[in-house]
């Protein structure tokens, strides 16, 4: 499993710790990342997902995980968010079916 945020992609970037003689060494930051139970109203069920701190406020500010998988971008979701956002639509599709074109 990567070090890395499920719907955001933030991941771990390298940088440098900087002494007061100027030294520099290399370090690397890495994201906060939490394993989280988010509600799925369309699936009706919990999803375990792993995500940093950032990303899990981003979720919520988007309106909940479903409505944050719908709108967020292919680029920025890992094998296991794509997944999940399949998931969402097939849900979605079969709750609310086609309307006939009038």
């Amino acid at each position: 499993m990567t070090r890395r945020c499920s719907m955001t992609g933030k991941r771990a970037q390298v940088g440098h710790n900087v002494s007061h003689a100027n030294n520099r060494t290399k370090r690397r930051f890495r994201p906060n990342l939490q394993t989280v139970s988010l509600l799925s109203d369309v699936l009706g069920q919990t999803v375990r997902v792993r995500l940093s701190v950032s990303g899990l406020r981003t979720v919520e500010k988007r309106g909940g995980l479903d409505a944050y998988l719908l709108g967020a971008r292919a680029e920025t979701l890992d094998a296991d968010g794509l997944r999940l956002k399949r998931r969402v639509k097939k849900a979605l599709a079969r709750k609310v079916p086609a309307q006939p074109a009038a």
